[in-house]
C-alpha cells in the first residue's frame, strides 16, 4: 500500500522546469503561465469526463514540468478540437494549442499509452503523407489497427467491404505529383514547429 501511495505522490526532484519553459515556448502555449486554475476550461470540455487529468490539471503539471506524467497521459489525445475551453478561458488561455504541442512532444519521445490507437493513427497519417503527399484512409485505418489493436478490424470487414463493393473506397495508394519534394517542405515544417 505504501508504495501505491509513493507511486501517486509528485516530488520535486521529479520535475523538469526547464521543460515547462520549452513548452511555453511553443506557438499558442505562453499563456499558461496566466492560467489563475479556476477549472473553466475542465468544465466546459465535453469530454472531460473521460480524461485521466482534467485540462486544468495539465496545465498546474506541465507549469511544474512533470513532462513523463503530461506525455504518458490519454487527455492530450482526447482532447476534441473543439476550443470551447480556449473560448471560455478568463485569461485567453488557448489551451487546445498547448495540447497540440504536448501531443508532438509525445510522439517525438514516443511517450504515449501503449496501444493507444490516436497517437499510432497520428504517426501513421504522417508517415502516410510523408512518403506519398497524400493519405489513403484504408490503408491508414488498416496501419492503424495492426499497431494499436488488430481485433477491431473484426468489427469494420462489413462497413469496409461495403464500401469497397459500392466504389466508395478505393484500395489504390494514389501519389502526388513530384512527391520527392515533399521530405525537405516537412522537414522546414519540424524545424518551425521545433
Amino acid at each position: 500500500m505504501l508504495a501505491l501511495i509513493r507511486r501517486k505522490m509528485k516530488f520535486q526532484r521529479e520535475a523538469d522546469p526547464q521543460w515547462a519553459d520549452q513548452i511555453s515556448q511553443q506557438p499558442g502555449c505562453d499563456r499558461i503561465w496566466s492560467c489563475i486554475q479556476c477549472g473553466t476550461c475542465s468544465g466546459t470540455c465535453p469530454v472531460s469526463i473521460y480524461m485521466d487529468f482534467t485540462p486544468r490539471r495539465v496545465i498546474a503539471l506541465v507549469r511544474e514540468g512533470f513532462r513523463a506524467d503530461v506525455l504518458s497521459c490519454q487527455t492530450i489525445w482526447l482532447c476534441a478540437s473543439c476550443y470551447s475551453c480556449a473560448v471560455h478561458c478568463p485569461q485567453n488561455v488557448h489551451i487546445t494549442d498547448l495540447m497540440y504541442s504536448l501531443k508532438r512532444e509525445a510522439i517525438r519521445h514516443r511517450m504515449y499509452p501503449a496501444r493507444f490507437p490516436i497517437p499510432v493513427l497520428a504517426r501513421e497519417f504522417y508517415e502516410l503523407v510523408r512518403k506519398r503527399g497524400r493519405n489513403s484512409e484504408i490503408w491508414l485505418v488498416l496501419r492503424m489497427a495492426l499497431k494499436s489493436n488488430p481485433f477491431i478490424l473484426l468489427n469494420m470487414a462489413k462497413y469496409g467491404l461495403s464500401l469497397l463493393r459500392t466504389g466508395r473506397m478505393s484500395l489504390r495508394m494514389e501519389r502526388i505529383q513530384r512527391v520527392e519534394e515533399l521530405p525537405k517542405e516537412l522537414n522546414g515544417m519540424k524545424e518551425v514547429a521545433s
